[in-house]
């Protein structure tokens, strides 16, 4: 375990924009050292601002220290190379967050998933399958020093219908993910979790306010900003009792809650479960 002298060590993938930035500079405002990855290296390298210099820059000025990573999560040499470097100038990993997506521009046209590009399904490469390769590097570090958190960003869409099938595979997978994990790290004092978020103010959605604002007014009234799920890992990692939530799915406002996380200018985000739906926790049974 990190001393309370010595800076967290963390992986934030997918952490040019969006919660994955937002997780970064929080988890940087609480003194880590975060390595930001992601393909976003100049604006105008994706369609929303961000770059991974850019959130590696704001980390540095929030109190931690950001380190970019230029990586791309569908090629498992680039997250290899990136465990290698994190192994080599730190020998340890303190928490992992799995946050690297695909988000289609047509995510949230309304339709049937047959009438959506193909291509949608690749949330299922970079969202999925590369939370698993992540972790896979990650968890050796972390099973050495006898202390880590791989977390999982997921969402309602789980369990409810959200944005069609590929999407929702995607966030029951992760959920998945930590849930099984979770099994195999516990002998090693790791854990595992997944946080649904809530409804996000980030750039993509901040866009669609400014178009719809009318539309979009009570979506903006109860929207998160992505800070606030950095604000719950961060309190995750440092609870003593961090081991008895592993493998479990997680509400990120409720989790808020219990460890009196409040979002910026004292808001508290509501649950959203029973409008939304609760999560499926993992049944006791274990077959090896």
């Amino acid at each position: 375990m990190s001393s309370s002298n010595q800076p967290l060590v963390a992986v934030v993938t997918g952490a040019s924009r969006g919660a994955g930035k937002g997780i970064a500079l929080a988890l940087g405002a609480a003194g880590a050292t975060v390595y930001v990855t992601g393909r976003s290296q100049q604006e105008g390298d994706a369609a929303l601002p961000g770059t991974i210099w850019s959130t590696a820059d704001e980390i540095d000025k929030a109190g931690g220290k950001g380190i970019a990573v230029p990586c791309d999560h569908s090629d498992d040499r680039h997250v290899q190379t990136l465990f290698e470097r994190v192994s080599r100038e730190h020998g340890r990993l303190d928490i992992l967050v799995n946050n690297a997506t695909f988000l289609h521009d047509e995510l949230t046209v309304r339709g049937g998933f047959w009438q959506k590009p193909l291509d949608m399904v690749d949330i299922l490469n970079v969202g999925l399958r590369s939370g698993y390769v992540a972790s896979w590097f990650a968890a050796p570090l972390m099973i050495k020093q006898r202390r880590g958190l791989i977390a999982f960003t997921s969402s309602f869409g789980s369990s409810c219908y959200m944005h069609g099938p590929a999407y929702g595979a995607q966030k029951a997978g992760v959920d998945k993910f930590a849930k099984d994990m979770a099994v195999d790290l516990r002998a090693h004092n790791v854990a595992a979790v997944s946080i649904w978020m809530g409804m996000l103010k980030t750039e993509r959605s901040m866009r669609s306010l400014a178009r719809a604002p009318d539309q979009y007014a009570e979506f903006a009234a109860m929207a998160e900003t992505p800070e606030f799920t950095g604000k719950v890992i961060h309190a995750l990692y440092r609870d003593p009792n961090l081991m008895s939530k592993s493998g479990q799915v997680l509400i990120g406002a409720e989790v808020a809650q219990e460890y009196g996380i409040q979002d910026a200018d004292g808001k508290q985000p509501p649950s959203h479960r029973e409008m939304l739906g609760s999560p499926a926790q993992a049944h006791p049974a274990i077959v090896d």
